[in-house]
Parts: structure tokens; sequence; C-alpha cells
């Protein structure tokens, strides 16, 4: 990464203050120094529509859809709007999600002003220049590098790119970089980065390739694909010509067959169901504001085994809270029992210190994150007033007031850091040591006799009160940390902030390891070595972007799959290159744009319901995918013996429809959203292939089995033969779904007997006979064809028995 200032921040700092003239502005327009980052959100339009268009499966349908097109009928054709429907969902999520990030951007995009010809006018980020001089105020993001030209009490919070926790205070000349932002103070700077040069801008554009989660389902089903083409084009070669010899001259009748025989061996539906169960399960997060980015994103952190998270802005929120208020004595020397009219018990001086510190609260105008806690716990109180205040500044490390008591006696009143106010060697310094080590903030107050006006007010300064603070943690952080740790996900928490106060929080949220954090500027450069540190530890502080990025592929190497949490551009590089990043809606844009899951309401108790919603996404594909490799094995085993049999092919395109639609599609719709809480597993495709392929095979031989007992009866003909194995084929299949649908709960088995009653429909029905084709005659074909089924469905039981992983329910 480059230095923030360039060689002519120095010259650039010493601008006017007026800013430029317009003749500058726009001699530094002709230049091209302008800042001219492009926002990304997201992908773009075209990207997202030629990832989800230009797809294997569509390849393969496509071509089968438009040759039956060709020859016809319709009704032979209805497999290929499947395309339709599993692009258009895959388009319309990835759009709605670039919609809300780039409503986001907007949103959030910061519109500075900067003073030119003399006079402050509000300009957008890409109309600033090299050169400009920008103006601060409380509250105010910095988009450009540069050097401070004016200050007064001016404090940068540097936590989005740096973690670090604390205000910097920042006087003329000193570096500003963009990512920051203002909290208290105000001032002016000169800009000596602007477009792609500054800070920010680097880490973002280092980010900026999008890069898809890696999925196994995804994977999975892409390599099955991927065999199922090696093995299209010679069946289908095979099939045309058995075809041809079988029905001489019928061209049309030869090519529909063929189609009929390949596409049952792709798992056209599988495709789609998946698709339609990660996009069901992005609108379930999406009402408890989650935004998720890609489909399989909730799949990427459902098996993850590391969560590294960055504490600003995720364990903790901004803000203080008031751990502890410690009286130091019974009350000031000089008589403040008599002040209060209440002795000099220690009820009565924790009275008057927190009427103390309610007064104090009133006196600032702009309080800081410390002052601000003391609002929120100590109202002020009634019988004195503030006569002189000095608000609170990083340089002299107090605030304070001057008080007038009930008796019209005047008392001064200080609060700051105890090792400012207190001369060193001070027994109260010891117990705020401890403190510290604790990862707590600790402010003295002290009464003074001396005025705010004198050099030192604090130079006779009595110590009353340790106010002890701590960061403000996230409520649900704990939760959250303990239900990673119940699922055995090892959690890291990787912070730019001090390693001893990382530790605090951690240890106060219960994550095992708390108590023995490590600096980051210790750790080695080796990534095996690195790899071994960050394995056996949890708390990391003093981290910087690059160790963070180094830290989550250290993990990587060693077999994790990780999860990288943050709001900050500090973060954008490790959230990048960690299997899933996971960024805060008030983060920076650049958080934003590389993460494949946003939570707009900034709730860390979301990644659980994620973790779950994967899960049940994981599980209920990998059930469903089971009946349709099962369809793809026994299409394959029809195929090949049509071949070498040189017969017709059974069935015709619209007869695998009906069967696919009955045994797989439907229920495999229900069955891809019902609920499911296995954990995730590795190997998704030879688990699947462990059932699929001798279910296949016995479905397969089953059904031509029956075919050719059909086909020796020559008083039937081809419909008739077609109805008796088709019949025999559905029974298998069903049996298949009784088995992929178990444990059994009441509307799982209304699944089974619905389907079963639907193919019972389709052959009684006489339009529905004539429109697929089915007509059964006579008892001994039908009843040949139910008895195979049974016979071959004692086996199918026999093979899932065999073939059960062990602990699975029957």
């Amino acid at each position: 990464m480059t230095s923030p200032a360039g060689p002519a921040a120095a010259d650039l700092a010493t601008a006017a203050p007026t800013g430029l003239t317009g003749a500058e502005v726009a001699e530094r327009v002709a230049r091209g120094e302008v800042n001219d980052v492009p926002v990304r959100s997201s992908r773009s339009t075209t990207e997202i529509v030629r990832a989800n268009v230009l797809t294997r499966f569509n390849a393969i349908i496509g071509c089968l859809f438009a040759v039956i097109v060709v020859v016809g009928p319709l009704q032979d054709s209805l497999f290929g709007f499947i395309i339709v429907a599993n692009t258009g969902i895959g388009i319309v999520q990835e759009l709605r999600a670039k919609r809300t990030l780039d409503n986001l951007a907007v949103v959030g995009e910061a519109h500075p002003r900067v003073r030119r010809d003399g006079r402050s006018v509000e300009l957008t980020n890409a109309e600033i220049v090299l050169g400009d001089l920008v103006e601060l105020g409380s509250g105010d993001r910095i988009t450009v590098d540069g050097q401070v030209s004016e200050a007064e009490g001016l404090e940068i919070d540097e936590s989005l790119l740096t973690g670090e926790a604390d205000p910097v205070h920042k006087q003329v000349g000193d570096p500003i970089l963009s990512g920051s932002f203002v909290v208290a103070g105000s001032g002016s700077f000169t800009t000596t980065r602007v477009g792609r040069e500054a800070y920010a801008a680097q880490l973002a554009e280092e980010a900026s390739r999008f890069t898809l989660v890696s999925s196994e389902l995804r994977s999975g089903i892409d390599t099955i694909l991927r065999y199922i083409t090696w093995l299209l084009i010679p069946t289908a070669i095979g099939l045309i010509l058995s075809q041809l010899y079988v029905n001489k001259q019928d061209v049309p009748e030869a090519v529909r067959r063929m189609v009929a025989g390949i596409v049952p061996m792709v798992p056209e539906g599988l495709v789609l169901l998946t698709s339609m169960a990660f996009a069901i399960g992005v609108v379930r997060l999406g009402r408890r504001q989650c935004l998720v980015q890609e489909l399989p994103a909730i799949e990427g952190l459902a098996r993850v085994d590391t969560v590294c998270l960055d504490k600003t802005g995720t364990l903790t929120e901004g803000g203080m809270d008031i751990a502890e208020l410690r009286v130091l004595s019974s009350g000031p020397e000089d008589g403040s029992s008599e002040e209060d009219g209440s002795g000099a018990g220690a009820d009565a001086d924790r009275a008057l210190v927190e009427q103390v510190l309610g007064l104090l609260g009133t006196a600032d105008a702009r309080p800081n994150a410390s002052l601000q806690a003391i609002i929120d716990a100590y109202p002020p109180g009634q019988g004195r007033r503030v006569l002189q205040a000095a608000p609170f500044s990083s340089a002299r490390k107090w605030s304070g007031a001057t008080l007038q008591g009930p008796d019209g006696e005047d008392a001064t009143w200080l609060l700051g850091a105890p090792d400012v106010l207190l001369p060193a060697g001070h027994p109260a310094l010891a117990e705020v040591d401890q403190l510290g080590a604790q990862g707590l903030r600790v402010l003295l107050l002290g009464r003074s006799s001396t005025s705010l006006d004198a050099p030192d007010p604090a130079l006779d300064l009595a110590p009353v009160a340790l106010v002890v603070l701590r960061q403000r943690l996230r409520p649900d952080a704990g939760q959250t940390l303990a239900f990673f740790a119940q699922q055995n996900v090892s959690a890291k928490v990787i912070s730019g902030d001090n390693a001893v106060s990382v530790g605090a929080v951690a240890a106060t949220l219960g994550l095992p390891g708390a108590d023995d954090p490590v600096d980051a500027r210790t750790l080695p450069t080796d990534p095996e070595l690195l790899a071994d540190v960050v394995e056996q530890h949890s708390v990391f502080g003093r981290v910087t972007p690059q160790q963070k990025r180094d830290m989550v592929g250290a993990l990587q190497s060693r077999g994790h799959h990780v999860a990288m949490t943050g709001d900050g551009v500090n973060d954008v590089l490790a959230l990048k290159d960690a299997d899933i990043g996971v960024a805060m809606g008030a983060g920076s844009e650049a958080t934003r744009a590389v993460a494949q899951i946003v939570l707009l309401d900034n709730s860390f108790s979301t990644l659980p319901l994620v973790v779950a919603e994967g899960r049940r996404v994981i599980g209920n594909i990998e059930r469903v995918a089971n009946l349709f490799l099962v369809k793809t094995v026994y299409s394959v085993l029809l195929a090949l013996a049509v071949i070498i049999c040189r017969v017709p092919y059974p069935f015709l395109p619209r007869h695998s429809t009906v069967l696919s639609a009955l045994t797989i599609g439907i229920p495999g719709f229900f069955l891809a959203l019902a609920p499911n809480n296995e954990r995730a597993r590795e190997g998704f495709v030879r688990r699947v292939l462990r059932f699929a392929i001798p279910a296949g095979l016995i479905a397969g031989t089953a059904s031509f089995t029956c075919y050719l007992l059909a086909r020796a009866d020559h008083a039937t003909g081809q419909v008739a033969d077609t109805s008796s194995t088709t019949v025999t084929l559905f029974l298998v299949a069903l049996w298949v779904l009784a088995i992929i649908a178990r444990p059994y709960t009441w509307w799982r088995v209304v699944l089974v007997i619905g389907m079963a009653a639907g193919f019972g429909i389709v052959l009684v029905v006489p339009w529905l006979q004539d429109f697929f084709q089915l007509d059964l005659h006579g008892y001994r074909d039908p009843w040949t064809a139910v008895g195979i089924a049974l016979v071959a469905g004692l086996v199918l039981e026999l093979a899932w028995r065999l073939m059960r992983p062990t602990g699975e329910q029957a």
C-alpha cells in the first residue's frame, strides 16, 4: 500500500484558506486529477444475466428443446420450460440484491463541503479535485486523502480503517485518510490523493474483482452435469441410429424417442429446485433484514467451521456504558457534606458524585462517547448550576466545569484521564492500572480549588471517584458466540484495537481463549508458523488489514472453511478472500460490495438464522438429489439396453414428463422446502451416488424387463407395451420416493399417496390417456407390470438398508 501523502503533499497543504479558484479547478479537471472512483456495489446487470443464461444446463436442455420444437408435437417439449424458470429465478434474485445494494450506496453517499473562490459549496465525491480545500465538521465522512490545513479540537475516528476504537487528535499538517470520519471539532484539509490513489479506494480496488461463493452443491451438480454431457453425445448417436433402424424411414419418430431417452438423463429439475430452495431461503432471510447477494452463500455459511470477527462494529456497538462508579473517599475535603446537607456517609458521597457527573454532561455541547455514557447513566441533579465549562480536549485529556452549589459556593470539577490529572505514584493509579488491564476505560472525577482559567486547574486536584467504562457490547453477541460454540464452529476475534482491550471484550462474551490475547505485531510472517498461531489462539489485537487477509489465508491452508465479518475498509481484503464474507449494513460501501451476506440491521444474531437456513437447504437438496439421479441412472441403463437390443425406445418425452413430475418434480419441491436441521457434511456427490446408482439400476432393469415381456405378447401394440412399462417404472420410482421421504410425518405420507392418486387419474381420465398416450389392455400385462414392480421394490428396500449410513433413521 502506498503512503497516503504524496511528494506534493507539503505544497498542497499550504493552499490558501479561500480554496481553489474556478480556473484552477478547470485546470485540474483537464489533467484528470479528479476523484473518479467508480461506484460498484455488485455485478452489473449484464454480468448477472450472462452468468445465469450461459450455463451448461441451459445448453444441454436448450438444444434438446430446439430439436423437439422442430419435429413436434408440442406436448413432447414441456421439459424445455424449466430453462425459463431456472434462469429467471437466478436473475431476479441477483437483480434484487443489486438494487438493494445500489440504494444503500446512494443513501449512504457523502456530500462534502468544499471551499472554492472563498465560498463553501456542497459537491458530490466525483466533483472533488486534487488540491481542493474540504471543510470538516462533527460527523462528516472523509472520502479522499489529504493533510489537515485547519484544526480546532479536530478528532478523527479511523476505526473503519485500522480497527482502533479511540479517536485520533489531528493537528495542522497531519495526514488524513479516506474512510475515516470526524467525531469532534472542526477544521479543513487539502486533498493530496484523489480517485483510485486514495487509501480506501486502493483497498476497494484490490478487492473489486467479483468472485462467486464456493458451493459444494453447485460444484457437485455441475460435476454430475459434466459427466452426463460426456455420456449424452455417444448415447444420442447410438439412440438415433438404433431408432432409425427400428422405425425405418420415420425420422421424426426416431428423433422424438432419442430425445425421450436423453432428457431424463439430465437432472433438469434438480437445478431448478436448488435455485428455488436457495431463493426461498434468501426471501426468508430478507424478512430478517439479511441481504444475501448470491444464492449459494447461505450454503457456504452452513459449512463454515471458523468465524473471524472484527470487534469494532461486530461485537461492539458505537458508544460506551458505565461499568462501575467507585467513590474514593467519603467526600471532598473542603466540606461537601455541608454543600449537600446529607452528612459524610458513603451514600451521600455517591449521590453528590452522580449529581456532579450529570451536570458535567450538560456542560459539553459535543459530548464524546465516554461523556455520553455518563449523560445516559446520570441525569443532572437539582440545586446546582454550571457557571463555566471547559469541553473535553484530546490535547489536555480532560473536561471540566465550575458548579455553583445550593449555598452559593462555587466548586471546580474535572473529569479526565487519571494519569494526566494525578501525579505519578498516586495510590489511585494502581487501581486504575488494574482496571485498565481488564480492557476497561477509567476516568477520574476530582475537585479543584483552582479556577478553570488557571494555567493548570488540576494542580491541587482532590480525587473523588473513578468512573469505569466499558465498550457497549451488542446484546446478541454473547448468544451468537455461544451458538457457534455449540455447533463446533471456532470464533476468532481479529481487531485493530489494543489486544488487552479486545481480550477483555471477548472474555465478557464468554469466548474460550480470550484470556490469552495476541498482539499481531508479534505474529510471524512465515505462512506455516502463522497458521499454527492462528489455530491455537482466539483473540488478536493490533491487526493490520493485510494481516487479516493473511490470517484468513492461513486458516484456509489448514482446510478450514472461513467466514469473515466486518464493517470497515480495513476488513475488505479479508472479507473478499474468506469463503463467506459478512458485512454490516452500516459499514463502508466497499465491505458491502465484496461481502456475500449483508446484515442490513447490523444484527449479529442473524448469523445463526443464516446457518440454520443453509442447513435446511443443504439437507433437503441432498435428499431431493437422490430422486433426480436415480432417474439419470435408469435412463442411461434404458438407453444402453435399447441400443443393444435394437428395439423402439419404450417412452416418448411426454411419458418422461409425467413420470418426472409425479415421482420427482412435485414431491421434490415440497421436500426441498421442508424443515431440516441436519448438519452440513462433506462428500455430497459421493453420498448421493451411493444410493442413486443401485436404485437406478434396479428401476431400469425392472422397467426394461417389463417392456420385453410386453413386447413378447404380439397381441398388443407399442402404446400398450409403453403403458405397462410406464406402470412398472412409476411404481418403482414411487417406492424410491417413499424411501427418500423417511422419516415419515403426516404430510410426507399424504405426499406419497397423493402422487400415486395423481398417476391413477392419468390412467383413467380419457383425455389424459390420449394426451400422454397411455392405454392399458387386458389384465396380463398390467398385473405383470405390478408384480415386477413389487419384486423390484423389495430388492430396492434391501439395497437401501445395506447402503444406509449408520445411525440414519429407517
